[in-house]
């Protein structure tokens, strides 16, 4: 698919350096050696460019009548690459793409865009700060010597919170939204959003595919829960917009989604296609207002879902999919100009009915601009290449897409400076002043639920505790921060999410020996046999009589399973951060601040509350 550089080539991309007023050849030379310097545009490589907006278009406009079909069709794709550098060899490029290393793999197809994924699915791209910058300055420099030299999206899924990030320690933690909303402060929001964005900026990467704009009102939801910033839709689009904002400031896109929302539904659309029944009016009065919220906010891209909206279009065609609600509501009556992403094509929800041949296809003619992982991209790109020759894709409709995004990489100034430099991305992600903001704003997310007969805060004279439940990881950074809070000793057992009848006894006969009892349950509310096992856990240590506190570190709704618990806490995130937060508040060293931002129901009557929106106690 790599075409020799040709004189037309060159002369085009001198052309679109000229127009932009620099050039990036000597930055180039110097990411190879690893000495690049962000000064080239500021502290913050990848703010907006000041440029008019007609000059912008002209800008992309010319670079566009240079590019070859290939060119554009590349600007489509974004990838992901195997490897810690611009250079590592590695087996799955070389299975996925036929090349081993990713400046090859992006060399070879000239991409739009990469995204990057930790080691847990495979590519290993963010390790640590430098090595995230040097792989960043590497694509950009294999980007630049390719093709058209257009610079690189680079993107990830970095949301806060424990269910969907990438970048671990030292990269700042920061809670997810539903635990920001519990805060109720949008100056929390926007900090976490800023520090977010100000530590991708610095490795190099300048999209994000956040915030999540989805209002979770189903509780039953698997896939979105407490990535949403809660059941309210005022207050979802009031922390949306913010989070776009701050992630403007921090110096990264935004991209809001899960359009048109995939708040209201019980399947995953990673291993299935939900359905969302709601009405058109339903539609507008719950799922679009965050999202036209984050579209007068200049939010930069709206990522689509797959899901089927019936009310919407009733050829049933997922959102990603279907040009009635990609051009027709996104575009047309929303009046949204900048970028539509689909999700990712490798899912369940599109792979299920369109292969890898038509998916990319269809999601085109829908009117999305960037095809995220799109499945055998030598499938995909021919197709689509196919699918323009032929006139199934019309020319206009692929050069509309190739505009919008060299528009926004011209606004995002990344064709003078899309290089950062290492030494400064180590000094940023996770500093002192990160770390000190985001442990103020986790102490202020700790909701308090329950608290019968002073359960709660722990006398400083307690002596001993029992740490136990789900995750082994935040069973010891709890007991670490308890066992650091006046000489407390603790003993920790791990029973995972499905404890069975003699892990029950064990640690029923261990809590008859301590004058505490703290339980860590994940997802109990749910309808499975893992919530009605970790039920069973906390049934038997409250027939004991001592004291037992109860913390749902992921979804709130756990105490549905046992409402009786003497004291129970949301989290809303089992991070390190959180598990030492949990502990400052257990002790009384931090009081409970936070508020609920969904209704937890009647586990025997959905329509009954247990406790409502805005419900949370104090001491």
């Amino acid at each position: 698919m790599q075409q020799p550089t040709s004189r037309r080539h060159l002369l085009a991309a001198a052309a679109g350096a000229a127009a932009l007023g620099a050039t990036a050849s000597a930055a180039a030379r110097a990411a190879t050696r690893g000495e690049l310097s962000g000064s080239v545009s500021g502290h913050r490589t990848g703010r907006p460019a000041h440029a008019s907006p007609a000059a912008v278009r002209a800008r992309a406009a010319a670079l566009l009548r240079r590019m070859s079909l290939d060119e554009k069709i590349g600007q489509l794709f974004v990838i992901e690459v195997y490897g810690g550098t611009a250079e590592t060899e590695h087996d799955r490029n070389r299975a996925l793409y036929g090349v081993p290393t990713p400046a090859e793999v992006v060399r070879k197809y000239r991409p739009g865009g990469v995204i990057y994924f930790d080691a847990r699915r495979g590519p290993d791209n963010v390790q640590e700060p430098r090595q995230i910058a040097r792989l960043s300055n590497g694509l950009q420099s294999a980007a630049r010597r390719a093709g058209a030299r257009v610079p690189l999206l680079i993107s990830i899924d970095q949301e806060g919170g424990s269910v969907v990030y990438r970048m671990l320690e030292p990269a700042t933690q920061l809670p997810g939204n539903m635990a920001l909303a519990a805060t109720r402060s949008t100056r929390d929001a926007y900090d976490s959003a800023d520090i977010i964005g100000t530590e991708l900026a610095a490795v190099g990467i300048n999209q994000n595919y956040a915030p999540v704009a989805d209002v979770n009102i189903n509780p039953a939801n698997p896939v979105i829960g407490v990535r949403s910033f809660g059941s309210d839709t005022a207050l979802c689009a009031e922390f949306v917009a913010t989070a776009v904002r701050g992630y403007h400031h921090g110096g990264v896109a935004s991209a809001a989604k899960h359009f048109p929302g995939h708040g209201d539904t019980d399947v995953d659309s990673h291993t299935g296609l939900p359905e969302i029944k709601h009405t058109r009016s339903e539609l507008d009065r719950i799922d679009l207002p965050p999202f036209r919220a984050a579209i007068r906010r200049g939010v930069d891209t709206i990522m689509t879902a797959h899901i089927v909206v019936p009310s919407l279009d009733p050829s049933r065609a997922p959102a990603t999919m279907s040009h009635r609600i990609v051009t027709g509501l996104l575009r047309e009556e929303l009046g949204f100009t900048g970028l539509i992403a689909t999700d990712a094509l490798d899912m369940r929800g599109a792979t299920a009915d369109f292969p890898p041949d038509v998916a990319p296809v269809r999601a085109l003619q829908a009117g999305c601009d960037q095809l995220v992982l799109a499945p055998k991209l030598d499938t995909a790109f021919e197709a689509v290449r196919e699918a323009v020759r032929s006139g199934a894709v019309p020319q206009e409709r692929l050069d509309d897409s190739v505009q919008r995004i060299l528009e926004h990489k011209l606004r995002r100034k990344l064709f003078p400076a899309p290089y950062v430099h290492e030494r400064r991305a180590a000094r940023t992600v996770g500093s002192r002043r990160h770390r000190s903001r985001a442990r103020q704003i986790t102490e202020r997310t700790i909701t308090l639920v329950r608290n019968e007969n002073g359960a709660l805060p722990l006398p400083s004279t307690l002596g001993t505790v029992l740490v136990t439940g789900w995750g082994t990881a935040p069973l010891a950074a709890l007991a670490r921060a308890l066992d650091a809070q006046h000489g407390r000793r603790t003993t920790t057992i791990e029973t995972g999410t499905r404890p069975d009848t003699t892990k029950i006894a064990e640690v029923t006969e261990a809590a008859r020996t301590h004058d505490a009892t703290v339980v860590l349950a994940n997802a109990a509310a749910a309808g499975s046999e893992d919530g009605a096992a970790q039920a069973r856990l906390i049934d038997s240590l409250t027939a004991t009589g001592r004291r037992v506190i109860v913390a749902g570190v992921r979804l709130p709704y756990d105490i549905r399973r046992f409402p009786d618990v003497p004291a129970y806490l949301a989290t809303y995130s089992y991070g390190t951060p959180s598990m030492t937060a949990l502990a400052r508040t257990l002790s009384g060293e931090v009081a409970p601040r936070g508020t609920l931002p969904v209704p937890i129901p009647a586990l025997d009557d959905p329509n009954r509350d247990l406790y409502p929106f805005g419900h949370g106690l104090h001491y």
